[in-house]
């Protein structure tokens, strides 16, 4: 008898019973809490692997204690919802939980932190500390279950990261220092970023072979775990070359770094960065219409290199028509 192949999903089917009346709540949280999201109603979906079999199995026992009945199973979509689709579902759930976190991280910051200070005082510093130590564990606990790698981490990233400069003294109140890195230098690099590019990682891609190395080699990786190769450069994930910084997005961070001064490109940065960080603080006119662009194309493209070639084209039009405009300032 040939045993057929594990499916690549887990399911968690329940029927609850009516009563203890916080039972449906409580189980809701504890779904939520491992990152599960639901097809169905009463039916919730992990990613088939022992870790998540193992949670799901602690919710299914749960249940049952509570008199109520549930199922496991593994699962390979045949009709109806696609792989990609309740991949999107996964993604959609953590891109929510990034953003709830940046925002939380930037009303913190604007009611805490004097806009002009150079330093902060014991009472002050002491508050981002706490606020960092916050912010880094809620961060770590939405990444453990960012299961297919949401582009808001990066953007968190950095805010938390830009926060927690304000507390070094050496640093408080500065801008980070550009390290004007010469084109030259890295040229016939290979640059490496997460899979799945979206926006930023799209533009980075895209800047890199138009301004910077025609011939460059592109390579997508596991966000987790990798370990850089001779000659690589990272950009747009954790602990890279050129990621997010502070409130910039990794395109700005590259512009500065580079010394790319071009009122064009400043103007697709702006764009690149609403897109990005979600905090409208360009509010250009092309934003929202890139935004949902990029989005389709994602969407309708699993594999990056496609996504590249036709993100490229994109970024190719947007840099155009800023370059023909009299002015690429948003209030004109």
């Amino acid at each position: 008898m040939v045993e057929a192949p594990a499916g690549p999903w887990l399911l968690l089917i329940h029927q609850l019973p009516p009563k203890p009346p916080y039972l449906r709540v409580k189980i809701w949280r504890r779904l939520q809490a491992i990152g599960a999201v639901p097809i169905k109603n009463s039916v919730y979906v992990l990613p088939n692997t022992d870790d998540a079999r193992e949670d799901f199995e602690w919710i299914l026992r749960e249940i049952r204690s509570e008199s109520g009945d549930a199922s496991l199973c593994e699962a390979r979509l045949v009709d109806g919802l696609t792989d990609d689709e309740v991949r999107r579902l996964f993604t959609e759930a953590r891109e929510a939980d990034y953003r709830a976190l940046c925002a939380e991280i930037r009303a913190f910051a604007q009611a805490t932190l004097p806009p002009r200070a150079r330093t902060l005082s014991d009472e002050v510093r002491a508050q981002v500390d706490s606020a960092v130590a916050r912010f880094r564990k809620r961060l770590a606990d939405v990444a453990k279950i960012d299961f297919f790698t949401a582009p808001g981490r990066e953007a968190a990233e950095g805010l938390v990261a830009g926060l927690e400069q304000r507390t070094t003294p050496a640093r408080a109140g500065r801008s980070v220092a550009p390290r004007r890195m010469a084109v030259a230098d890295v040229r016939r690099r290979t640059w490496v970023t997460r899979k799945g590019i979206h926006i930023d990682r799209i533009a980075c891609a895209w800047l890199v072979r138009r301004f910077i190395d025609p011939e460059a080699a592109f390579k997508f990786v596991p966000a987790r775990g990798y370990a850089p190769a001779a000659r690589e450069l990272r950009f747009d994930m954790f602990d890279a070359e050129f990621t997010h910084d502070g409130d910039l997005c990794s395109f700005e961070v590259m512009l500065r770094d580079f010394g790319l001064d071009d009122p064009a490109l400043h103007a697709v940065a702006e764009v690149v960065h609403d897109v990005d960080l979600k905090d409208a603080k360009f509010d250009r006119e092309e934003t929202r219409g890139v935004d949902h662009l990029i989005a389709g194309l994602a969407w309708a493209n699993a594999g990056d290199e496609e996504r590249l070639a036709q993100g490229s084209a994109v970024f190719d039009g947007l840099y155009a028509y800023f370059g023909r405009r009299k002015s690429t300032r948003r209030d004109e």
